[in-house]
């Protein structure tokens, strides 16, 4: 999640400010106090010291150890019943109706299916597939070689076929 973090904060320092380019009075002999910018970030208008600017939130983690978050959020999903594995799903002609049909016979397209919350797992993507599954409101679709522990902990269900669970369990063996 930190990695979807933006860290678009910024404010002006006094050289970012616009204007400002000439000395408002002389150096001596004003009585004033000295002065090289209107922007000055004491002066109204001015730029600001050690405000916040723009930076990257993100981080790397180990290979293992996002390896060991995906298994834990496998069996997590797999303890609590959440873990559903068809023997194959493919669909005849790219209806968004027929998909919907499935899904229904599944009881996992309920009233209470929010937005999202189910996670469908496949091996490879076809275009008959994509078209049928991607106005399915309730249902985020992802190949499972790209697939994360977050994506699995945030879906109230998981749904996987047997093959792409088998090239998930591959995956983590190695």
């Amino acid at each position: 999640m930190q990695n979807q973090r933006k860290g678009l904060a910024a404010t002006k320092t006094r050289g970012e400010v616009s204007g400002g380019g000439k000395k408002p009075w002389k150096q001596k002999g004003t009585g004033r106090a000295r002065v090289g910018s209107i922007r000055s970030p004491l002066w109204r208008h001015g730029g600001v010291v050690f405000g916040p600017h723009p930076r990257d939130f993100s981080i790397t983690l180990p290979q293992s150890i996002r390896d060991v978050a995906l298994r834990s959020a496998i069996q997590a999903k797999a303890k609590d019943g959440s873990l559903l594995v068809l023997e194959s799903f493919s669909l005849t002609n790219a209806q968004t109706k027929s998909a919907a049909v499935i899904f229904k016979n599944l009881k996992v397209a309920g009233r209470n299916a929010k937005a999202k919350s189910i996670l469908l797992l496949i091996e490879k993507s076809d275009e008959n597939m994509k078209r049928a599954l991607r106005n399915i409101e309730f249902l985020n679709v992802n190949l499972v070689k790209n697939t994360n522990a977050y994506e699995i902990l945030a879906s109230r269900k998981v749904i996987v076929t047997k093959d792409s669970l088998d090239e998930l369990i591959k995956r983590l063996k190695k």
